[in-house]
């Protein structure tokens, strides 16, 4: 027997469609994907102002100051990130795989896009 699968197709021969994932789950892509957009932006403008990272390195350490001795693990991996030289962390901040995803629900990049930015990215991104 031939097998007539093409690559990248689910062993079934059917693609899922968007009515079998749950409202859930696709709220939640569309949140990370905005999520994604939002850090991609923040990257574009600190990439032009390197001045712009100072923001994120003063809001990390004002919150690791609230917590004294028990910090989130997430805060101490962006006092080492933000250590880092800036492509690195670019690169961290727009990526797509899981660590970066689970990075960006604590960002400390808050204040680099201005309030029509932000606006504009969730505008895009309603659901």
């Amino acid at each position: 027997m031939v097998n007539h699968r093409r690559p990248g197709r689910p062993p079934t021969g059917r693609a899922q469609s968007a009515a079998a994932i749950s409202p859930g789950l696709l709220k939640h892509r569309i949140i990370e994907a905005r999520s994604l957009a939002m850090h991609c932006l923040i990257a574009r403008k600190i990439e032009a102002d390197r001045r712009l990272l100072g923001a994120a390195r003063r809001n990390l350490e004002k919150w690791i100051a609230r917590y004294g001795d028990g910090v989130p693990r997430a805060l101490g991996e962006w006092r080492g990130i933000l250590d880092r030289p800036w492509p690195e962390i670019a690169a961290l901040i727009t990526g797509t795989d899981e660590s970066a995803i689970r990075l960006r629900q604590s960002s400390p990049f808050a204040g680099v896009l201005t309030p029509a930015e932000r606006r504009r990215v969730y505008k895009a991104f309603r659901s």
